[in-house]
């Protein structure tokens, strides 16, 4: 019987728990083993893996995080760090690995598969920042995270007169700041694909405050602008008192959206249908509702670019 490995690494991301869920009931569909390697690559490394069955994926659908763990292994990066790996996926008679992560897992992955090892990697991210895929799993859900608090942060905003900048996570990606700008109706975003200028932003804020309006929403990427320097400089521009919310870590936690829970579970099943063909190592991705492979080294070299029809629209529409 062929065995198959499968683990989460780096940041996790609501949606995880749907693919390994999926991947785990298709392999014992299909009749292979199944392995549960705790920790990402760490575990790899130390042989932390445990067989898993049907049980084991009960009533995780709807969890968010990752029931096996995650880490950022260090030690994998380093060739000693390979060749422990790849002694215990000879130990425990792995036939393939699944790798579910962002873009420094990926990489991982990689090395595993250049090392001769079939890999096959799942796009689990809450950045969105995966060129080779529209969306990456947990992107969804962390977007509805930030909508719900710009909300409410929009209420009591409202009622004291004031703007509020909100930071956001997304490091050199600005689409968590893009699609939940849009969706919560926020006046303003700032993100790393579009270059920073105070003047703009201000002066939508004064034309907002010369309307009547009573609130002012700006929604900020990390490592932009230092967000507290942002909301100074539009108090002394414009008068209007501002505030600042640093969302942080809330954005990964969370049941997953029924989005990233139905592209969990597609992804999942679809890594074992790739082995179970005898599929050479690939990255899977979504595009027009389609899921799709492409060679992991492929899959790296592809840039994000920024959605720009959807930012117009928010110019257009936050007026």
């Amino acid at each position: 019987m062929k065995n198959i490995g499968i683990l989460t690494s780096g940041g996790d991301a609501p949606g995880m728990n749907p693919a390994i869920r999926a991947a785990v009931r298709t392999a014992i569909h299909l009749g292979y083993g199944i392995y549960g390697i705790y920790d990402g690559f760490t575990g790899l490394i130390e042989g932390n893996i445990y067989e898993m069955n049907l049980s084991s994926v009960a009533d995780i659908i709807h969890r968010g995080g990752t029931i096996l763990g995650t880490s950022r292994s260090e030690e994998f990066k380093t060739e000693e760090g390979l060749k422990k790996a790849l002694k215990q996926i000879k130990k425990f008679k792995l036939d393939c690995i699944i790798v579910l992560g962002g873009d420094g897992s990926m990489m991982g992955a990689q090395t595993l598969a250049q090392a001769g090892i079939p890999t096959y990697c799942i796009p689990c991210t809450i950045d969105n920042d995966m060129g080779y895929t529209e969306f990456t799993i947990g992107f969804f859900t962390a977007v509805e995270t930030i909508v719900d608090a710009t909300v409410k942060i929009r209420d009591t905003s409202s009622s004291h007169e004031r703007a509020s900048v909100i930071e956001v996570m997304g490091r050199t990606c600005g689409d968590l700041a893009l699609y939940a700008g849009v969706a919560a109706g926020a006046e303003n975003i700032v993100v790393p694909e579009k270059e920073y200028q105070l003047k703009p932003l201000v002066d939508k804020v004064i034309q907002g405050k010369n309307r009547g309006k009573r609130h002012h929403i700006i929604l900020v990427t990390e490592d932009t602008v230092p967000p507290y320097e942002l909301a100074e400089a539009i108090e002394r521009e414009t008068g209007v008192v501002t505030r600042v919310t640093i969302l942080g870590y809330i954005q990964r936690g969370g049941s997953p959206s029924i989005n990233d829970r139905l592209m969990g579970s597609l992804m999942g099943e679809k890594a074992i249908r790739l082995f179970a063909a005898g599929h050479e190592s690939a990255a899977i991705g979504i595009k027009g509702n389609q899921l799709f492979c492409e060679s992991i080294e492929e899959a790296i070299a592809v840039p994000n670019e920024l959605n720009n029809g959807l930012y117009e629209t928010l110019k257009v529409i936050s007026i």
